[in-house]
């Protein structure tokens, strides 16, 4: 069992984790149990991930939580996650005011259900003088489509003659303002990003577990930043 003190002495704590939260449907399959079920179980793991995060001094982290992708899934199943996004927006809203968690949103507002996208902006809203760790919510989000949208904001105040910039790409995004991506964290055994953070992974290490999210505790979470600890990160030097 990793505990916080071990973590805190090995080596540096990431600032900012970003976490592809997979396995809900597998889990609940495991189980017998419908689909939907995987996805509660899942909900039910964010807050005390975010206790462990923010035991050890994690700044803020990024959670994958429906993709520009995700569209095409069943539309029950779709319905029954944004009934749990408003679940957990509304019932854990206290909650997370009182831990001072400051909670952002990543991806296009536009094509969810009025009640999701409300509930959303009143839990930003609640929260914006918070200064504890920030919870970027990743929903209806596409890696490619930020920075898309990114270039198309510039585009509409750039000046005669003006040549895009990394720096000014970034101004764009929707994670400007928060700490470089140092650690991504993908669930499930799969090995890949699916279109996360595209921009922001540049130089980012990636850990690939094959816990089921449900299943993704402090443990779990800790054996994850410790691997980050191992690494050797040169950002391109020697």
């Amino acid at each position: 069992m990793k505990k916080k003190e071990d973590i805190l002495k090995n080596g540096p704590i990431p600032a900012h984790v970003g976490i592809i939260m997979d396995g809900n449907g597998r889990w609940a399959e495991k189980k017998g149990l419908p689909r939907k079920e995987g996805h509660q179980a899942g909900a039910e793991v964010i807050e005390p991930l975010l206790d462990s995060a923010m035991k050890i001094g994690v700044k803020a982290v990024s959670l994958y939580a429906f993709s520009v992708e995700n569209w095409s899934r069943p539309v029950s199943e779709i319905r029954g996650l944004w009934s749990l996004l408003e679940y957990f927006f509304s019932e854990k809203l206290e909650l997370i005011k009182s831990k001072k968690i400051r909670i952002i949103h990543s991806g296009s507002l536009s094509k969810l259900p009025p009640k999701t996208k409300n509930v959303i902006l009143k839990s930003i809203e609640e929260t914006k003088n918070n200064k504890g760790i920030i919870l970027n919510f990743c929903i209806n989000y596409g890696g490619r489509q930020e920075i898309v949208r990114s270039v198309n904001e510039w585009i509409k105040v750039r000046k005669p003659n003006e040549m895009i910039t990394e720096k000014k790409i970034g101004q764009y995004l929707y994670t400007r303002g928060l700490p470089e991506l140092d650690l991504m964290i993908r669930t499930s055994g799969e090995c890949r990003i699916s279109n996360f953070l595209l921009w922001q992974c540049a130089y980012a290490e990636f850990v690939f577990t094959d816990t089921l999210w449900p299943d993704f505790d402090e443990d779990s979470f800790y054996k994850a930043i410790g691997e980050f600890q191992k690494r050797e990160r040169r950002f391109g030097g020697i």
